[in-house]
């Protein structure tokens, strides 16, 4: 129980370093400062940062210990029926890129804009776009939910798992705050009449939703 207990601390300790990491090289601060530095050539930023954060990860993930200590274990029919609200969280992140630039999101526009020499180095390293339809108009960040969901719908549930789950899911909604603190800036009213009438990450109505 004790060297579970040690394992779980590790995970969580070293997941905030890879999170601090992470957000730094997000921050307007860094971004600006590489762009007074390089100019244009931020364009490649996105791409860069996008390889720099998924090898951190894999890093992260291959390193810190990965108790097995299972948590639950469901029999069939259950693990099998499980398999129905990860299909449609499935469904609910496709449904989600629909909307959703993942070229601009993975730095490929960006690159593309430089070569044509079309890039604006004010734009940082991504054209801020403003979603408010499809599931948008569900939650104002679909692919955390329906990410959330994809990966908590599970038939079988290991403490390294359940640890990760958890910390995933605070970093997500942490990172909405930063993430809609730049749209707020970028949008203003517009935005902010959006945040109240559309819930967070859970899509159910609280006091900023409307009635």
């Amino acid at each position: 129980m004790i060297r579970n207990a040690a394992d779980v601390l590790i995970i969580l300790f070293s997941f905030a370093a890879f999170a601090f990491f992470h957000s730094f090289l997000a921050t307007n601060k860094v971004k600006k400062f590489l762009c007074a530095r390089y100019g244009n050539l931020i364009a490649f930023y996105r791409s860069i940062y996008i390889a720099v954060s998924l090898i951190t990860f894999y890093l992260f993930y291959d390193s810190v210990p990965h108790p097995m200590l299972i948590v639950y274990d469901l029999r069939y029919p259950f693990d099998f029926l499980v398999l129905i609200p990860q299909f449609l969280s499935l469904a609910g992140l496709l449904w989600t890129l629909k909307y959703f630039d993942v070229r601009e999101f993975l730095g490929i526009n960006q690159i593309f804009r430089w070569f044509n020499k079309e890039y604006d180095c004010k734009e940082l390293d991504e054209k801020l776009t403003l979603h408010v339809k499809g599931p948008y108009k569900i939650c104002r960040h679909p692919v955390y939910l329906f990410s959330i969901l994809f990966l908590a719908f599970r038939s079988e549930m290991d403490l390294f798992y359940l640890t990760l789950l958890i910390v995933v899911i605070a970093y997500f909604y942490a990172g909405s705050f930063y993430e809609e603190k730049k749209l707020v800036e970028k949008f203003g009213e517009e935005y902010l009449t959006y945040q109240k009438t559309v819930p967070r990450i859970i899509p159910i109505m609280n006091s900023r939703s409307r009635p």
